[in-house]
């Protein structure tokens, strides 16, 4: 059994990576539907927390149905920081964690993200100061180092457990690799096997299929894996890893009728939480990743991504079940 503090993930936990305009609640309640074990908000700034700033503040919404949750937080200032772990401590996730690994400019360039690998001591200082303040675990995600020349993520690995994060995940590329490249999951490998390494430790890259996650499993010996991208308009994955995992046999690949159900569920949960205007609008990143590798479905995809009454965007969707249901081999490898 997987635990991180008291809380009980099973026994090879698969965790949605939070990701940025991607993992809201209207994503994330699809998700929990086929399987995720532990799921974490998109990363919130401690600056744009603790100044209430509204979009950083709305991230804070959790629902029961989704637990175990957990908050994640990113910031470049101490004291920011631990203000924004007591706000986040309020909102009652199952845990807290913090993103030492976002590798875009916009953050790392200020500091914060993946910058903090550049500078280990702030790094467990900032770490430890919410882990005081916290009254649930607090864990970490990060990278294999900031290039690869400094690959240190060993370290980083023991200094942050001997100041009591509960676990750690590590996505297997450095900064300066971004998503490029394949993904190295020998160093994650490293400190799983490492005698001094106590707490769970979960593997993220490149899991992007059940036979993948399997020799991650196997040769890597992780306590679970975090799936990100390959989870983006096919939330199914995690309930065919499990399955494989367990049979060794695939499930079958959705059906159309799957896509449109699943799809027309993610927008109705997007309008709940956001409002139809805004629902509808942020709903739009995600209609080519749903039914990818449909043919000739682009004039449907424009008006997908056009129209702005939630009726009509309904009645497109079943234009697409009408047209492409029961289709042998609709959906284009």
């Amino acid at each position: 059994m997987v635990k991180i503090g008291t809380l009980e993930l099973g026994d090879f936990p698969l965790l949605l990576a939070p990701m940025e305009d991607v993992s809201d609640p209207p994503f994330r309640f699809v998700c929990k539907q086929y399987g995720a074990d532990l799921m974490y908000t998109e990363f919130i700034s401690s600056e744009g927390l603790i100044r209430s700033a509204a979009k950083s503040v709305h991230k804070l919404d959790i629902f029961e149905y989704e637990r175990p949750i957990g908050i994640q937080l990113f910031g470049s200032d101490i004291d920011s920081m631990r203000e924004a772990g007591i706000i986040a401590d309020n909102a009652r996730p199952d845990l807290i964690d913090i993103n030492y690994g976002c590798p875009v400019k916009a953050v790392a360039c200020k500091g914060a993200g993946a910058a903090l690998l550049q500078d280990v001591p702030k790094m467990v200082h900032m770490t430890s100061e919410i882990v005081k303040i916290a009254s649930r675990p607090v864990t970490v995600k990060t990278r294999l180092g900031w290039d690869d020349k400094t690959k240190n993520v060993t370290e980083v690995a023991e200094r942050l457990q001997d100041i009591g994060i509960a676990a750690l995940s590590v996505h297997g590329r450095t900064r300066q690799q971004m998503y490029k490249g394949e993904a190295d999951w020998t160093l994650i490998a490293e400190i799983k096997n490492n005698p001094r390494i106590r707490i769970p430790i979960f593997g993220n890259g490149d899991a992007d299929s059940p036979e993948k996650v399997k020799r991650m499993k196997d040769t890597y010996g992780v306590d679970g894996v975090m799936i990100g991208r390959a989870s983006v308009g096919h939330p199914w994955i995690f309930n065919e890893v499990k399955h494989f995992l367990k049979t060794g046999s695939h499930l079958p690949p959705p059906t159309v009728e799957d896509r449109v159900e699943v799809c027309r569920t993610h927008l109705k949960k997007s309008i709940e939480w956001k409002g139809e205007k805004l629902g509808i609008v942020e709903m739009r990143r995600h209609y080519a990743n749903y039914f990818k590798g449909l043919d000739h479905f682009k004039d449907y995809r424009m008006r997908l991504v056009t129209l702005y009454g939630a009726d009509e965007i309904f009645g497109v969707l079943e234009e697409i079940l009408e047209k492409y249901a029961g289709m042998e081999s609709p959906l284009i490898a």
